[in-house]
């Protein structure tokens, strides 16, 4: 009996190609005169998730919520902070320098501006094949034949080698930013918003063009954006992030039809409609996102919430499974025993608050009476 648990572990295991387990990245502030630490920008602050092999997570938030800092590290392109980051079952951050480099072809990144992202000094060839030579991904006589093999696979031509980034426009050099990634045979790819820099018809071609990738390579997406109908059409679950923080998480389908988070319902609501008689029920979010050198107590989103309750000020929201699969951030969702602790955790909170004004107080009288 328990061989067949290792075995149906083993499999459980293997059909996860990412597991993030609470990551964080902090980003220090220093003074600027004596340089020392005075505080940390919570880029990330404590997500959790797993992708499935073969699947697209989309992950969703207004700019400045942390999802490109979490893709980059999870990627190791920065160090973390905290947390871990578990590919096909290994632990990213404990790799060695040496065992990185041989585990890079099989992380990839597909950057947000394709303009930028691709050096104007070298051939569209050599830019694709640079890293394919470097880490040896095919014998040299059958470099030219996997190059063009590639090129082809993403919409592009052989006779496209000896040209330069300047002479494609902006979709072109997407393609070439993907043929890039694709070139070294990946497991799992970043798309770190992939399509916002581009026009609206050329953003469905490209969509189209992962999706396909996806099913020819067996490749595993996290899909970065802000544009939410573009994740709807490419995702198979979808993450939620505000301000650091996941606060929604589950299949697509369970998402879009019944968003459980305030400030997914909000997202939701800005989405437009192409029927003029549809009247929008359009959820305003009071004030701007707060800064995350200087989050909010208790929830963060409690600033902007038109649903904010006492508690919902002091006291941080579980993060749980409130419907099968489906998982969220909210105080809405306790269950009594749940409450009766928040309220309590709330009590102490507040008096925790009083004891310090009262210290400062007492500490300004006497510098006064000094």
């Amino acid at each position: 009996m328990g061989n067949n648990n290792e075995h149906q572990n083993t499999i459980d295991n293997n059909d996860y190609v990412l597991e993030v387990n609470n990551l964080k990245k902090y980003f220090p502030i220093k003074s600027s005169f004596l340089r020392i630490v005075v505080g940390n920008v919570k880029a990330v602050d404590g997500i959790s998730f797993k992708i499935k092999r073969g699947t697209t997570m989309g992950l969703v938030g207004e700019s400045g919520c942390g999802k490109s800092t979490a893709g980059r590290t999870l990627l190791r392109l920065q160090e973390k902070t905290e947390g871990e980051v578990l590919f096909n079952g290994e632990d990213i951050f404990k790799l060695s320098r040496e065992e990185l480099r041989r585990l890079r072809p099989k992380i990839q990144i597909i950057f947000q501006d394709p303009y930028s992202s691709l050096s104007p000094r070298m051939p569209i060839g050599e830019i694709i094949g640079e890293a394919v030579r470097e880490h040896n991904i095919v014998p040299k006589e059958e470099f030219d034949d996997y190059i063009t093999r590639i090129m082809k696979a993403c919409g592009l031509q052989e006779y496209h080698k000896d040209r330069y980034p300047h002479e494609f426009s902006g979709g072109q050099r997407q393609r070439i930013c993907i043929a890039r990634a694709l070139a070294l045979n990946p497991d799992f790819i970043v798309c770190d918003e992939p399509v916002s820099a581009l026009d609206v018809s050329i953003q469905a071609q490209i969509i189209n063009l992962l999706k396909q990738l996806q099913r020819e390579f067996n490749l595993t997406y996290l899909f970065i954006s802000h544009d939410l109908s573009v994740v709807e059409h490419i995702s198979d679950t979808v993450g939620v992030m505000y301000l650091g923080n996941l606060v929604e998480y589950s299949d697509t389908d369970h998402v879009f039809s019944n968003p459980l988070h305030p400030y997914t319902k909000a997202l939701f609501s800005a989405i437009p409609v192409p029927d003029p008689d549809y009247k929008m029920e359009r959820i305003v979010l009071e004030g701007s996102i707060p800064s995350p050198a200087n989050p909010p107590k208790g929830c963060k989103f409690h600033t902007r919430c038109s649903q904010c309750m006492k508690i919902c000020e002091k006291v941080d929201p579980l993060y749980k499974e409130v419907e099968p699969n489906h998982f969220c951030a909210c105080h809405l969702y306790n269950t009594a025993e749940e409450q009766a602790q928040a309220e309590k955790e709330y009590e102490q909170a507040v008096l925790e608050e009083e004891a310090e004004q009262n210290s400062k107080r007492k500490k300004a009288k006497k510098a006064k009476k000094a």
